[in-house]
């Protein structure tokens, strides 16, 4: 028997085979090549076939702009709360809908402009000689192009394509209502004057050119009306963040497909906040102008009357005479007590109708200032101010915010800043009560002294001071409406740009088409290499002699490679080749074996395999040319009874054989047949016999095989292969050695496990293992198939696989 460590060619590998499945993946190049091509080209497809993005941004820096023209008598103040503060109202402001909802109106974003290019219609928004002006309490044809042609300079062509629908819809822009309209016609088509209303039951708009409109003749634009709510709802995700090292600096993002478009938005909402910003700063101004306006009103009238009744007393009267005798010093006096009081008394009757209002009201953006009724305690103006602040904001977020849990932190802070206030107002109050009790005991005592004056001196005293009280508290109030107009012309924003948003250049954010291109490089090659691993992991055939070694103890006694030739006749056509070396190695290793084993004589060598397909007559052949190369008697007797095959490559009959003989037809003489090879015969199998199993079994089978000792050297059996039909097996009693073929990427691993247990139990003995088809690498497909009937798989040749420049050769031969 022979023994494994005479043939130990290759060292067995337990481990991952990392080298087999790297040749693996080079022999499928060409997937990876075809994986590549595709995955690039939808790369490339989907890169040309995108909008490009571009980012534009701004920089507003917050500031505490303190009027300079504030006194201690102009405290006309709007407090923010502080810088942080600001920054927060306005990020908040400025990604608020309400806000977003302005902008989009003003600069009317829902009509989308485009011109049609290769692969998507564009953004044409700025790059249109028109503009279009819309009636907004009009319905406009929504969602669907409208195709504007200019035919000449002062004309264009309206078409809008209606395709299959029965009704359009209309989108009225004054209060985002929408109707139907039922269509009429699939196509809409007419030629217009620029300028001239487009008046349509689904169209209300006029088209007024650009003052640098030139060359746009026979040029094609679209235009489209959007749903304003969706359009709002884009801006609102603008990008608003403060400086993570300047906290008083806020920068704005906006990324689109239209740089102008980016550009006039981002300047356009800055510059809104601004002014909206800076209409609150003056609302205490404005509220307090307001006020001393409806006070003035109502105190003309009274100062005419009393300047009137003043010159009607002193009709007539001498002046000088009134006024001396102390009556001029007294009316000075009490004049300048009235006064006081008077002050006294507004500042009381303001601090009455503040906590009026602050019991009462819950709005109080339109409180005037304390300092219009002359009142300068700080830390009442303090707290009106941001009550006035609070309100204001938190009615304009009644339009755009819908958390009632935002609403109720600013009624908590409003409530807190309330309450501190009428603590406030009821101390002022007190303090003021005081004063007004003191200016009173004065003016009794300054009475008490004029009562002593003649009764015309004293009834002169007692017009001059009416009219004075009059006089003075209008010019008050006249100084006080002075300074809240200087305060208001001077207010200037807290907010500033650093950067106005512009187009320098650049800007591109996307398409990414470097990230595409390394995903087409990352998923073309990750594709096909998951596919070679699944093929790897599913691959159930014997793919080098390692997996032999790892199935089965039989030694591999040879290597064969893949044949070159259209028959197999190998050997004989190419003596020098590596294939014809490989078998006289087998030669070698056969004769080494028969010394060990002392055989004397006739040998008998029998070839079979697991299944039909694996090469077993090829090796047949091949291995008996190399004896009889070597000019020894050989002689190739074809046992496979059921397919025989073995004929055709020596150019000879099959109408003779082995199955004559056994049937006693014919002589061991009859049935020789020579061929072109010298030293070398061939045995056919002969007609096919309804029993073969039988004949081989016979005692005619023993007779043969001894007559065959007596004339040749080498006597080699092919036989049917062992996995399919048992007549290899009746035929082993008979052999030397046997030789099981097995094939590269064709005999299954399973296969190894049957002819194990036939050599476990003896039924094969003096069994080794010829690797057939060997190529160095993963990828196999070779030339051999049969067909076996109802044995099992196909048990006939099949014409090696060629491909290429070769199969076109191979044609033209033919």
């Amino acid at each position: 028997m022979l023994d494994t460590k005479d043939f130990n060619f290759f060292e067995t590998q337990n481990s991952f085979d990392f080298k087999g499945f790297l040749l693996k993946i080079i022999s499928y190049w060409k997937w990876f090549l075809l994986s590549l091509v595709i995955a690039f080209t939808i790369a490339y497809n989907v890169n040309i076939r995108k909008e490009k993005v571009f980012g534009m941004e701004s920089l507003i820096v917050v500031e505490d702009q303190n009027n300079p023209l504030f006194t201690s008598n102009t405290s006309l103040i709007f407090n923010w709360g502080g810088t942080s503060d600001k920054v927060q109202t306005i990020i908040t402001t400025l990604k608020s809908r309400s806000h977003n909802e302005f902008v989009v109106d003003k600069l009317q974003y829902y009509i989308q402009y485009f011109k049609e290019g290769k692969y998507f219609y564009q953004d044409a928004y700025g790059e249109t000689p028109f503009v279009v002006a819309i009636d907004k309490t009009k319905g406009q044809l929504f969602g669907r192009l409208i195709k504007i042609k200019f035919i000449s300079p002062t004309q264009y062509e309206l078409s809008v394509d209606f395709e299959e629908t029965s009704t359009a819809t209309l989108m009225h822009y004054a209060d985002l209502s929408v109707s139907e309209y039922n269509v009429r016609e699939q196509a809409f088509k007419k030629v217009y004057q620029i300028n001239e209303s487009v008046a349509l039951p689904f169209l209300n708009l006029k088209l007024l050119l650009q003052p640098d409109a030139i060359n746009y003749e026979n040029s094609e634009y679209f235009i489209r009306f959007d749903d304003f709510n969706q359009v709002v709802a884009a801006y609102k995700g603008i990008d608003v963040s403060a400086d993570a090292k300047a906290l008083s600096v806020v920068r704005l993002q906006l990324e689109g497909s239209n740089k102008k478009r980016l550009v006039e938005y981002l300047n356009v909402t800055v510059d809104m906040l601004r002014k909206n910003e800076l209409n609150r700063k003056n609302l205490f101004a404005i509220n307090t102008i307001s006020f001393i306006d409806s006070t003035l009103v109502q105190m003309e009238d009274q100062i005419k009357d009393a300047e009137g009744e003043l010159k009607e007393f002193r009709k007539g009267k001498n002046i000088f005479e009134l006024e001396e005798g102390g009556g001029g010093v007294l009316t000075e006096k009490l004049s300048g007590y009235d006064v006081e009081k008077d002050e006294l008394g507004r500042k009381v009757s303001y601090l009455n109708l503040l906590k009026s209002y602050l019991d009462k009201s819950t709005d109080y953006s339109k409180l005037p200032a304390p300092t219009v009724a002359g009142i300068e305690d700080p830390n009442i103006i303090s707290n009106v101010s941001k009550l006035i602040g609070l309100s204001t904001e938190r009615s304009k977020m009644a339009y755009s915010v819908k958390s009632k849990g935002m609403f109720s932190d600013f009624d908590r802070e409003m409530a807190a800043i309330k309450s501190v206030l009428l603590e406030n107002i009821a101390s002022s109050k007190a303090a003021l009560n005081i004063d007004l009790s003191i200016v009173n005991k004065n003016i009794r005592l300054a009475e008490g002294q004029a009562s002593l004056l003649p009764e015309q001196k004293q009834e002169h005293l007692k017009i001059t001071r009416k009219y004075n009280l009059k006089d003075k508290i209008y010019s008050t109030f006249l100084e006080k409406r002075s300074e809240a107009e200087i305060v208001k012309a001077s207010n200037i924003s807290d907010i500033n740009f650093l950067d106005r948003a512009k187009d320098v250049g650049g800007g591109l954010r996307g398409p990414k088409t470097s990230v595409n291109y390394i995903l087409a490089l990352l998923f073309g090659f990750l594709i096909p290499l998951i596919l070679v691993f699944i093929i790897a992991l599913l691959d159930n055939n014997i793919n080098g002699v390692e997996d032999i070694q790892k199935l089965t103890k039989i030694p591999v006694i040879g290597v064969v490679g893949k044949k070159s030739t259209e028959n197999n006749l190998a050997v004989f056509e190419k003596p020098k080749s590596p294939l014809a070396e490989s078998f006289r190695a087998i030669r070698s290793s056969l004769q080494f074996l028969y010394k060990k084993q002392q055989k004397q004589g006739a040998k008998i060598l029998m070839i079979t395999s697991s299944v039909s397909g694996e090469g077993k007559t090829f090796c047949s052949i091949n291995l008996a040319t190399v004896f009889a190369l070597s000019e020894k008697k050989t002689v190739i007797v074809g046992l496979d009874l059921r397919k025989p095959r073995i004929f055709g490559d020596f150019n000879i009959d099959n109408i003779t054989g082995v199955v004559n003989y056994l049937i006693g037809q014919k002589t061991v003489d009859d049935i020789i047949q020579p061929t072109h090879i010298p030293y070398l015969d061939v045995i056919s199998s002969g007609p096919i016999p309804p029993n073969p199993s039988e004949l081989l079994m016979g005692d005619a089978m023993a007779e043969l095989i001894e007559e065959l000792k007596l004339k040749y050297d080498y006597i080699i059996l092919d036989t049917p292969p062992v996995g399919l039909v048992s007549d290899a097996l009746e035929l082993s009693r008979f052999c030397d050695a046997t030789l099981y073929v097995t094939r590269q990427g064709f005999t299954k691993k399973g296969m190894l496990g049957v002819v194990n247990e036939k050599h476990k139990r003896g039924e094969l003995h003096n069994i080794s293992i010829v690797f057939n088809g060997y190529q160095n690498k993963p990828k196999y497909g070779y030339g051999y198939g049969y067909g076996y009937g109802a044995y099992g798989e196909g048990y006939h040749d099949e014409e090696a696989d060629v491909k290429g420049w070769q199969k076109i050769i191979k044609k033209l031969k033919k």
